[in-house]
């Protein structure tokens, strides 16, 4: 009898977990990071993060110009493992800030400025660097007027040079506009993750929680002179007056030896009917939508030409030529198939080995796992789950998905594997490959690239203890994991053929053109579907801007699958009816082909958009990270095409009834 007891104790407390649960759903919300309120005159310190330049991308550390420190001591907050390979080095700072003050005051005045700080800051104004400041995890913002048309940044610049002199000014005054949205606590509960961890604002902390929040965070850059010695009586946050911008060159801090340069700013608190959840939107403003959309249609015409194509095969040739072989008798096959021409003579010669097996598999393994991060990343990504207020996640989920995917990479390149070949004697070898190639080709080229970076002393070279780091990840994840999926790999039925290969190869006619160019000219399409995207992405990478229209790349990534897809298959037909049957390799190579046009694209945007862009050494990085995109692309659109082309080629084949 004890058991109606237990039964109903189970369901009383699962009613009760139900009741928590949709109590905790009334006010979900993912921001990136969990909402803080400030009380009137809280204090509030803004952080720093590297000094960043379109024109070198080399990033440097706040603290190597001469600026003041924080009293306390500079200390560095943590960092992810996507913000330490971007080079991100997020430091406190000296901006102190106290909630709805409006204030003006004093930093700190520096020790005559040495032949070596002139120097670097002339450099570092001259290559258009930009100081990144953030509060309360918001960059900030700062807008300029060009040819009438408001544009928005986000920083602000170390200095600048006027274009009537050849002297340069620091910006030494800052002025910024808090602006902040009064928070009651009343019937919301908040839970988040990001950089500060985790918070909730339950019930009994309502009243707590009542106060201000930041929605909006701008900044206004002056360069103004002071009188040093009058300056230097003054101490750390001691309030002085408020002043404008000068508009007279004589009246800005010029760059030069034995000056001392004071640092003072201004806050102003401005109330804000901006909620919180909202406060990126101003950051996230998505222009060119009608661009994105004609990228869509423009598209959507490829595969709908393509599909017309795939059609007109499948219907009218493929399906009309297998009806006409299966209704005739044996001896109407037999002279038939004298008489055959096309992809039905090469039916003994179709599924004949590949040149390079081993390779394929690696590269269709590798290829498998980079689709797989992509999709997964770009899928989170657009439902919200990617949000720019946590720095380096983008970048830190998709290396993780890329180290978890290494199973379905082992599983699809050794099954491959043990198809062509017959049986799975070499299957660790292949394994080996695939948890080594792909990330061996980057290894070697972000070393390459850290060297350069390493004797720029940029805050963007990779530290040897994330070398370390990445290398354990690399061998003590990523290799298991491909090892165990081409070991399940082994255990799974391969596929069989459908027809038998004959002893001796047929041999290929002779074409007028080669074959290879037919090969190239595919990639033209994927390309098409992919271009406009494309520079957009360049543009958040290169340029400093946020790249979040997630969802219109979602699209545009299903519609280049399908392209792949359709394309790979419409010339591995073309090329079987020609009576070539060494389609492997053409099948990977007429999608992957795209990889090429993706990487002289690269090429343009560096010559013709890029033109800030100075230097050999930013010229450098710039190939050589826009390579490792074009080899991630060349393996993720071959191996899609690919892919398609063997089933495609299996159930063609397996239509085919000859003894």
């Amino acid at each position: 009898m004890a058991f109606p007891s237990i039964s109903r104790r189970k369901s009383c407390t699962f009613l009760t977990y139900l009741i928590v649960i949709f109590q905790a759903c009334n006010g979900f919300y993912l921001p990136g990071s969990y909402m803080h309120t400030y009380s009137p005159g809280e204090e509030i310190f803004a952080k720093v993060n590297s000094l960043t330049s379109i024109e070198t991308e080399l990033p440097f550390s706040y603290y190597s110009l001469p600026y003041c420190k924080p009293p306390g001591g500079i200390k560095k907050s943590a960092e992810n493992l996507g913000e330490l390979l971007m080079g991100d080095q997020i430091d406190n700072s000296p901006y102190r800030f106290r909630m709805n003050v409006n204030e003006s005051l004093y930093l700190c005045t520096t020790p005559e400025l040495s032949e070596n700080d002139v120097k670097l800051l002339k450099q570092r104004t001259r290559d258009l660097y930009q100081v990144n400041m953030i509060l309360d995890n918001l960059p900030a913002m700062r807008f300029t007027n060009q040819n009438g048309v408001k544009i928005q940044w986000t920083g602000y610049p170390v200095g600048y040079t006027p274009q009537s002199s050849n002297d340069d000014y620091i910006i030494n005054h800052l002025k910024f506009k808090v602006y902040i949205h009064e928070y009651e606590g009343a019937g919301v509960e908040i839970i988040g993750t990001g950089e500060e961890g985790m918070g909730v604002i339950s019930e009994a902390d309502k009243k707590k929680a009542s106060g201000f929040e930041i929605v909006g965070f701008e900044v206004v850059p002056c360069s103004v002179k002071y009188d040093p010695k009058k300056m230097t009586k003054l101490h750390t946050y001691d309030t002085v007056a408020s002043v404008g911008c000068p508009q007279e060159i004589g009246n800005s801090q010029i760059i030069r030896e034995h000056e001392r340069v004071s640092f003072t700013y201004d806050v102003e608190f401005v109330k804000s009917d901006i909620r919180w959840p909202s406060r990126w939107d101003a950051y996230l403003k998505m222009e060119g939508a009608r661009v994105h959309w004609f990228s869509i249609l423009n598209s959507l015409m490829v595969i709908f030409f393509l599909a017309g194509i795939v059609f007109v095969i499948f219907l009218r040739t493929v399906r009309r030529d297998l009806t006409r072989y299966e209704e005739l008798d044996k001896e109407a096959q037999a002279q038939m198939n004298e008489e055959l021409s096309g992809w039905k003579l090469v039916v003994g010669d179709v599924f004949r080995e590949p040149s390079h097996p081993k390779l394929l598999c690696v590269m269709v393994g590798d290829g498998v796992q980079i689709t797989g991060m992509a999709v997964v990343t770009i899928v989170f990504a657009a439902l919200g789950f990617m949000s720019p207020a946590s720095r380096g996640m983008l970048l830190t989920g998709m290396i993780l998905l890329y180290l978890f995917l290494g199973i379905a990479a082992g599983y699809v390149g050794v099954r491959m594997w043990t198809t062509i070949k017959g049986t799975s004697t070499g299957w660790r070898s292949v394994s080996w490959s695939i948890a080594c190639f792909f990330p061996g080709i980057v290894f070697v080229i972000l070393t390459f690239l850290n060297f350069i970076l390493w004797g720029s002393r940029s805050t963007g070279a990779i530290p040897l203890s994330l070398y370390f780091i990445l290398l354990a990840l690399w061998f003590c994840i990523s290799v298991p994991l491909t090892l165990l999926g081409g070991h399940l790999g082994t255990r799974a039925e391969p596929i069989k053929y459908p027809v038998r290969t004959n002893q001796i190869p047929r041999e290929i006619p002779a074409r007028k053109y080669p074959s290879w160019l037919l090969v190239l000219g595919a990639g033209t399409l994927p390309f098409g579907t992919l271009f406009i995207e494309l520079f957009f992405i360049l543009s958040s990478i290169w340029l400093g801007r946020f790249y979040y229209v997630f969802g219109f790349l979602l699209v545009v990534l299903l519609l280049l699958v399908i392209v792949c897809a359709e394309v790979s298959v419409v010339l591995t037909y073309m090329h079987l009816c020609v009576e070539d049957w060494m389609w492997w390799w053409k099948a990977f190579y007429a999608s992957g082909s795209v990889a090429l046009y993706v990487f002289l694209y690269s090429i343009n945007y560096l010559v013709f958009d890029l033109q800030s862009l100075s230097g050999p050494v930013s010229a450098t990085l710039y190939l050589g990270y826009s390579l490792i995109m074009a080899v991630a692309i060349m393996l993720s659109t071959g191996t899609i095409g690919f892919l398609t082309s063997f089933y495609f080629v299996h159930y063609l084949f397996s239509s085919v009834k000859i003894d």
